[in-house]
């Protein structure tokens, strides 16, 4: 009796600290995983070498993938490099939101949408979507998809933005507009590079403009106490 007992106990020690079975991973995410790992492997390749020495042929190295892999996903150049860039605008854009909700004052506000512009229009993804967009050998489906994922990638952000300068108190009309005229203004400075890149003038510009923003924002608060 005392035997199958201290048999049955040992059995039930035993299932208790047997390790827990791993579960297995599906297909689907097996081909999520291999999918992103050839998109941050390409996205590291032009970043490190812009899109003129972008080479497809290296990006399944990179992610330590077969060829085929690669081209299992990616068939062409075109699929690898768009995906790419909604990739990363992707995460840009979930950045940029976290980094809007952050901040409440209206001052380090406007520094913060600037900064945050800077990193993302002054990027060399960015400036991949641009050459796409206006080279004359793009084919037309490739710019129109590339225009789409912008928009949708950009858009959020600059709501994140002036939702945050509203909740400051900041007025609604100025909250829109101060931030579509901050990221004109770095999306445009981002362009100058093109032919004239002076980070320091840039950086003055920028001083400038934030300078400007919180004089018409305390000139604003002072003609709305007169008027009230």
């Amino acid at each position: 009796m005392r035997t199958r007992t201290s048999s049955a106990s040992a059995i039930s020690a035993s299932r208790r600290h047997r390790p827990a079975e791993v579960r297995r991973r599906t297909q689907a995410e097996r081909s999520e995983e291999t999918r992103e790992r050839i998109l941050k492997a390409a996205s590291n390749l032009i970043r490190k070498r812009g899109y003129a020495r972008f080479r497809t042929a290296e990006v399944s190295a990179e992610a330590g993938l077969s060829r085929g892999a690669q081209l299992h996903h990616f068939p062409t150049k075109d699929a690898l490099v768009v995906a790419t860039l909604e990739f990363v605008f992707k995460q840009a854009q979930e950045l940029s939101r976290k980094r809007a909700s952050a901040v409440n004052r209206p001052r380090d506000l406007i520094e913060a949408v600037i900064a945050d512009a800077r990193e993302f229009f002054f990027s060399e993804h960015f400036m991949v979507a641009i050459d796409i967009v206006l080279s004359t050998s793009t084919d037309h489906a490739v710019r129109k998809r590339i225009l789409e994922i912008s928009r949708k990638a950009r858009r959020p952000v600059e709501t994140a933005w002036t939702e945050a300068l509203l909740a400051s108190g900041v007025p609604a009309a100025l909250s829109a507009d101060i931030v579509a005229l901050t990221l004109s203004l770095v999306r445009g400075m981002a362009l100058r590079t093109l032919w004239d890149n002076d980070p320091k003038w840039f950086d003055e510009l920028f001083r400038l403009w934030k300078r400007m923003i919180k004089v018409f924002l305390e000139a604003h608060q002072q003609d709305r106490r007169i008027s009230r």
